[in-house]
């Protein structure tokens, strides 16, 4: 589905990511962990278009979007919920939701998404009038992903989406990610929390000083020494 092969980006005159390739196939959760400055969130906004790779190629379905605007790729089924939630803090929840189905397709079936997120996140139907900026860490999260979700995603990438909030909190934005690949929806997941992340994903990648420098199952990346040395402290 995703295809990124041997990216470079820089910011001004500094490498931010050397020849970065990675895959991720329909169906899965592929998590993508490393300490912080690794170049995690320059990779996945360069997928999603806020940056320009200066060398390499991405493809996703096949095709070759290493040049297209951003703006342009959640109609096409790329979407991108990042780090920090970004909402719109003075508009309502609603308002915030229905922005994230601003394409043809998915603005056809927005009846039908909203119904669909609600069910998902029902805290949000009681604050559906409430403005974004006066939920709660854990809700305005929570109001992000649906966002996300209202343009009807092929693949949906998220960026540290337990970043600041509460450990219960973590565990259910955990379950969402799970439910949402279990409907349907390809996963690239960035996620501090290694362990969860690892444990939960069909394949990882391992970026550092901004290459990737390991891969592999999920599970086969957990029982790793180096990385357990260097991410998990054992």
């Amino acid at each position: 589905m995703l295809e990124l092969t041997d990216v470079s980006v820089y910011h001004g005159d500094v490498q931010a990511l050397r020849a970065v390739s990675l895959q991720v196939k329909e169906g899965e959760i592929v998590a993508l962990v490393g300490a912080n400055a690794a170049g995690k969130t320059t990779l996945v906004n360069t997928i999603a278009g806020v940056h320009q790779a200066r060398q390499g190629r991405i493809c996703f379905l096949g095709k070759d979007i290493t040049r297209v605007p951003g703006h342009t790729l959640p109609g096409r089924g790329l979407v991108l919920i990042p780090e920090a939630r970004h909402l719109f803090p003075f508009m309502s929840v609603m308002d915030n939701l229905q922005l994230g189905c601003f394409n043809g397709e998915a603005r056809q079936c927005r009846d039908a998404t909203l119904e669909r997120v609600f069910s998902m996140f029902p805290a949000l139907v009681e604050r559906r009038k409430q403005l974004a900026g006066l939920l709660s860490g854990g809700e305005q999260q929570m109001c992000a992903i649906a966002r996300g979700l209202m343009a009807r995603p092929k693949l949906l990438i998220l960026d540290e989406p337990s970043l600041g909030l509460a450990p219960l909190m973590v565990k259910k934005t955990l379950e969402i990610v799970q439910e949402i690949s279990a409907a349907g929806t390809t996963i690239l997941l960035v996620e501090q929390n290694v362990q969860h992340a690892l444990r939960m994903a069909h394949r990882g990648y391992v970026l550092e000083s901004g290459t990737i420098v390991m891969e592999g199952a999920g599970q086969d990346l957990l029982n790793d020494a180096h990385l357990k040395k260097a991410y998990l402290g054992i």
